[in-house]
């Protein structure tokens, strides 16, 4: 309870803490995801919570390894896939395996998406279903795309590696409506770059 009375005591979360938080998703989440994989992926579900989605997924995937910091949420069951791999700690600081196809970060609330996003390209992984950076809805990232900065890429939305997302203006004249259908890949963004703002 914080000092006011109120019971809303993640608001008084720093935002290391918000990566502690655990909910699970609806269905219609976890569909999308799971329709993005293959026999043959490999899979590494990052904040796996309490192995819900790791353990469909294990039935689609050739393996799935998962990552949750909290032991006491991801209970290993007896009938678990024998294909599924958990590991417990910081995923921040937990190499990540050789051999990832895909990986998943349902995680809103995420503070750490560019670290996550260099670590999965780091080790070969080519694709990432997310709502780390949009907070809503699940998009699924080329990790292998060519990126360019915010000041080369054309008006509309973008979306970035930091993982700041937004709309660049332009020109009325630029402004189309198929615009609302293009999300800009960028690397560096006026979030995580402010003196950007100044150069556009």
């Amino acid at each position: 309870m914080l000092a006011d009375g109120s019971s809303q005591a993640w608001m008084a979360l720093d935002e290391n803490q918000w990566e502690l938080l655990w909910a699970p998703y609806d269905e219609s989440t976890y569909q999308v995801v799971m329709a993005e994989v293959r026999p043959e992926d490999v899979v590494l579900e990052i904040g796996a919570g309490d192995l819900r989605l790791a353990r469909r997924l294990a039935k689609l995937a050739c393996r799935v390894e998962a990552i949750e910091i909290q032991p006491d949420l991801s209970e290993r069951l007896p009938d678990d896939p024998a294909n599924l791999i958990v590991h417990y700690g910081d995923a921040q600081r937990l190499p990540f395996p050789k051999d990832v196809s895909l990986a998943v970060l349902l995680m809103r609330h995420c503070q750490h998406f560019r670290l996550y996003t260099e670590k999965l390209r780091a080790v070969g992984c080519r694709r990432l279903a997310t709502n780390a950076r949009w907070r809503m809805g699940v998009e699924i990232i080329d990790l292998i795309a060519p990126r360019q900065s915010y000041l080369e890429s054309r008006p509309g939305w973008y979306a970035c590696w930091c993982g700041a997302v937004g709309f660049k203006p332009g020109p009325v004249e630029d402004i189309q409506p198929e615009l609302d259908q293009i999300i800009n890949e960028i690397n560096i963004c006026p979030d995580c770059c402010p003196a950007l703002w100044e150069a556009a």
